[in-house]
């Protein structure tokens, strides 16, 4: 059932790999299992995407110039491998199939080889040393040192703002604030009165009465006792300071 599934999917591919080359990659079974994919001569510029018990790759005479990374990471059934007659351009996009070939020489039937650039054409894709790429890792690290800088800068934005934030927090507790009150309507009283019920405004009115003669009472009191102590406040100003108080 998978083996149909995968077949499947290479015959979608296909179907659309001939409206862009006008022939599609041939897929036959093998026996006793895997599938040949032969996608030789058909003016391919990059590989399809292959189906996962694929066991035979012929894709010769093409204008392969490079191999997508990771291609041929998941075709582990791979017993035969044909990439020969392609411009492959061997800078640092040729890294992966360098390392691929490599670990896969047995399944090679016919290795690649360079077209370009000048110093290494016609030089076998395999034998190309580590000191060919070593160009490559520069520019890796620096977009390493560039997504880290990045990082770097958000991080840091983020921990002004947290600054600013509990600085605000701060600041507003220490901060006194004054609220002025002004008594802009004087009828509102009256007006509460009359929007209350008949009952409630006797029960308010009273209420306001009692207050009143409270307040009327001890101010009263208050002036008999100033008035009691009036002659004794004469007294002591006529005996220590001879100051004379006549009322009239």
């Amino acid at each position: 059932m998978p083996r149909r599934l995968s077949l499947a999917v290479f015959l979608v591919w296909a179907t659309f790999n001939r409206r862009a080359s006008g022939q599609p990659c041939l897929c036959s079974a093998l026996r006793p299992a895997g599938l040949q994919v032969n996608c030789s001569s058909l003016n391919l510029a990059d590989l399809p995407h292959l189906p996962a018990d694929t066991t035979e790759l012929h894709a010769r005479d093409n204008r392969l110039t490079s191999v997508a990374p990771g291609l041929f990471d998941r075709l582990v059934a791979l017993e035969r491998v044909s990439l020969s007659g392609n411009p492959f351009h061997c800078d640092c996009g040729i890294q992966y199939l360098r390392n691929w070939l490599l670990r896969n020489k047995a399944v090679v039937s016919a290795e690649p080889t360079c077209a370009s650039p000048g110093p290494v054409a016609r030089r076998a894709v395999a034998d190309l040393g580590d000191e060919h790429f070593a160009p490559c890792a520069p520019a890796a690290v620096a977009a390493s040192c560039a997504h880290g800088s990045y990082g770097a800068v958000m991080a840091g934005m983020v921990c002004c703002l947290v600054v600013l934030f509990m600085w605000s927090l701060r600041l507003a507790k220490r901060t006194t604030f004054t609220l002025e009150i002004h008594e802009r309507h004087s009828g509102f009283e009256a007006d509460s009165l009359r929007s209350l019920k008949p009952r409630h405004r006797r029960r308010l009115h009273r209420e306001q009465t009692e207050v009143t003669t409270q307040v009327t009472t001890e101010d009263l009191e208050e002036q008999l006792i100033h008035m009691e102590l009036l002659p004794q406040v004469l007294d002591t100003l006529h005996k220590k300071h001879n100051i004379k108080i006549k009322a009239n």
